[in-house]
């Protein structure tokens, strides 16, 4: 009997070790099949999980919170770029401080910014500098469907075999898109014409306003490396008296300092202005969230708008 039961033990044991490597071994098979994909912001890593689904594994290097104008790669991104099959970025100079980084990663791999597939004519330029694009294309979801096709794009030139479903995926994607653009039109409709006015920390919703039917105004530029001093904040104090504007917005990846500078110049001026709450801007909400996806990002900031508004 007990002969017996050493040979079982041993038997079992084998077994399970045989199992565990074999469980291994086909978990490093599937990420081996799987395109490595880097992204700078969390924006374009939605669209590359969604339309790559099971093919891709992602990594996006700016998280909640990150300001992609002033972000500078350490040396733990630039191994994440350097082991990627792949990188997408948005272009435009949104990640300003990165561009020689992608200059460089373009002779080594294929390296897509996606906003560059953007039409010229569709663009939008800056108020003060007609030179400088706005790269902010993301809050106007028809815009966004170009981004999708430069990813899909890329996907089927690195990976052909799973072309079919990259086309798949991407046509639900961008459907999800057009279902975006008409809830935003239908819910901006609730809002009385005189009060659609959108002030911001910094100029990132020229593109939403657009879309969407709001003028819009941000105390810093295009950019938050643009300086604002106190005659900027006069200046847009000014504006929210005169047009009696109620509401004003933070953004989630800038500092509320600037903004509040301005609610407190009106209220020295007798005019009361609300936080109206807080927008995404450049970046995306915590994982787990449902702004952390594109979808539940472009709602908040809809909702978040028209209930302060109307």
């Amino acid at each position: 009997m007990k002969k017996m039961y050493v040979m079982f033990t041993l038997i079992l044991a084998m077994m399970l070790t045989a199992c565990s490597s074999s469980n291994s071994e086909g978990a490093a098979k599937e990420e081996k099949d799987q395109l490595v994909v880097t992204t700078t912001i969390a924006q374009i890593g939605d669209i590359v999980k969604n339309v790559g689904g099971e093919h891709v594994k992602v990594e996006s290097l700016m998280g909640p919170g990150t300001d992609p104008h002033l972000y500078k790669a350490t040396q733990g991104d630039i191994a994440k770029l350097s082991k990627a099959d792949i990188i997408f970025y948005n272009g435009l100079h949104l990640e300003g401080k990165m561009n020689d980084i992608f200059e460089k990663m373009r002779k080594e791999k294929p390296t897509y910014a996606v906003a560059e597939n953007i039409p010229e004519e569709k663009l939008q330029a800056d108020s003060e500098d007609k030179t400088i694009v706005d790269p902010h294309v993301w809050f106007n979801a028809q815009l966004w469907k170009y981004a999708v096709e430069e990813v899909e794009a890329g996907l089927i030139e690195q990976d052909p075999a799973h072309k079919e479903d990259y086309e798949k995926n991407a046509k639900e994607y961008i459907a999800m898109l057009e279902e975006l653009d008409a809830y935003g039109k239908e819910q901006v409709q609730t809002i009385p014409e005189e009060s659609r006015v959108l002030v911001t920390a910094h100029d990132a919703f020229g593109y939403f306003g657009t879309a969407y039917g709001f003028e819009v105004m941000g105390l810093q530029g295009l950019s938050t490396d643009s300086e604002y001093g106190l005659r900027d904040v006069q200046a847009l104090v000014d504006t929210l008296v005169q047009k009696n504007i109620k509401a004003v917005f933070i953004e989630s990846s800038i500092s509320d300092r600037s903004i509040n500078a301005v609610v407190e110049g009106a209220k020295k001026k007798g005019h009361e202005v609300q936080i109206g709450g807080e927008l995404f801007s450049d970046a995306m909400g915590e994982e787990g969230t449902p702004e952390s996806t594109y979808e539940g990002m472009f709602k908040h900031n809809i909702d978040t708008v028209v209930s302060s508004l109307k």
